[in-house]
């Protein structure tokens, strides 16, 4: 018998795909299923990334291998963008690379950095690439729990000091998934500094930088001083403009580090198809004209959503960043058990905290991925749950 690598026996198992089997047999069944798991909006490509994919796949030359250089268009674009929307600057074609998916990118940089013994921190509940960047690694995985008392930030400094003596890469993620949190400026300042110090290279996923609300404006990492010494920061057109399964995004950070990246992906992958590289190229170029109302439908859901929920009991702040909303349970209602129980009685499929990791126990995260009455409705739904669970009302 073939036997698994410890290395793939090591990775938690991913919910999202359970849930989705789950799911696909529950639709062939006719059960009307509300699915707020995965952060996949139904919200259709902009028509512009439609026309500009339809134009590129009838050039030939889009079909031939990309590489890693990939499209010099899709650089600039995206270059341009960052330099529009942060005020930075990036040389497209020695400090930025395409990624397909900033999914892969993530998990790869850890494969790039990462030997045995050294430590990793995870964000603890975190996005599960993170975790498989350090374990598939053969890393230790740090897993840092985040707290709403401390509004659910990494703070380095609280490490040990023989466990931050070893850390060489640290994955952060703000606005968060799944908390929702956001992170003051001077927070990102005082890690940086930590991270410059102890020689950390730090990973800062903001694929959620424009699913903003209420006037915040969340920072690219390369806003504090000094971070080019120490960080990779990635970006993806998947949330941002409703294109998840187009699978492409970009990394950037100061030459050498890009360089670690591009060297680790040349053993992985020849690169995103050069079409869709031209897709983004044309969204990136409207990103302010396209992003807006995107935000504003995200941002009715959102308002929707909190007010369904306060009804049945489970009230939340509004956030201010991302598409979710993270929804504690009442005490001594498990995560996982409830979700089970929400998907199989009323049809509505949640993730579950302990879906991103032990530390997001006592938690379900909602994806704001349907219009508000579908919201509403499955939010009601998971009220029924809670009342035949005899769950008290906050």
């Amino acid at each position: 018998m073939i036997r698994p690598s410890a290395r793939l026996e090591s990775l938690p198992k991913y919910a999202i795909h359970e849930l989705a089997v789950i799911k696909r047999r529950m639709l062939s069944e006719g059960i009307d299923v509300i699915d707020l798991s995965a952060g996949d909006a139904d919200f259709p490509p902009p028509a512009i990334a439609v026309e500009a994919l339809r134009e590129a796949v009838g050039d030939p030359a889009m079909s031939r291998y990309p590489f890693q250089v990939g499209l010099a268009e899709f650089r600039r674009a995206a270059a341009g963008y960052i330099e529009r929307r942060f005020g930075v600057t990036f040389d497209p074609a020695k400090e930025l690379l395409p990624l397909i998916g900033s999914k892969e990118g993530l998990l790869h940089l850890g494969l790039a950095v990462l030997d045995p013994g050294d430590v990793c921190v995870v964000p603890d509940p975190g996005y599960p690439a993170y975790i498989g960047g350090a374990l598939l690694a053969d890393a230790e995985a740090e897993l840092v729990p985040l707290r709403a008392e401390q509004d659910f930030l990494v703070e380095l400094e609280e490490l040990p000091p023989d466990k931050l003596a070893r850390t060489r890469l640290v994955y952060l993620n703000y606005p968060n998934n799944p908390t929702t949190a956001v992170a003051p400026l001077e927070y990102l300042e005082r890690t940086v500094d930590v991270c410059r110090r102890y020689d950390i290279l730090l990973a800062y996923d903001n694929p959620y930088c424009e699913i903003t609300f209420d006037g915040y404006l969340a920072p690219s990492i390369f806003e504090v001083e000094g971070a080019r010494d120490v960080a990779v920061e990635f970006h993806s057109i998947s949330k941002s403009f409703s294109m998840t399964g187009w699978r492409l995004g970009w990394a950037i950070g100061n030459p050498d580090l890009i360089a670690l990246l591009n060297r680790i992906k040349t053993y992985v992958d020849t690169g995103a198809f050069m079409a869709v590289q031209k897709a983004g190229a044309a969204v990136l170029d409207e990103a302010e004209t396209l992003l807006a109302p995107l935000r504003e439908r995200f941002r009715e859901r959102r308002d929707a959503a909190v007010r369904a929920l306060a009804d049945i009991g489970l009230p939340v702040e509004p956030p201010r960043g991302t598409m979710y909303l993270w929804v504690p349970l009442p005490s001594g209602v498990g995560s996982a058990a409830f979700a089970k129980e929400v998907l199989e009685n009323e049809g509505v499929v949640l993730m579950p905290g302990t879906a991103f990791g032990q530390g997001g126990e006592g938690y379900f995260r909602i994806a704001l991925t349907v219009d508000s009455e579908r919201l509403t409705e499955a939010v009601q739904r998971v009220g029924r749950a809670l009342e035949r669970l005899g769950a008290p009302r906050a």
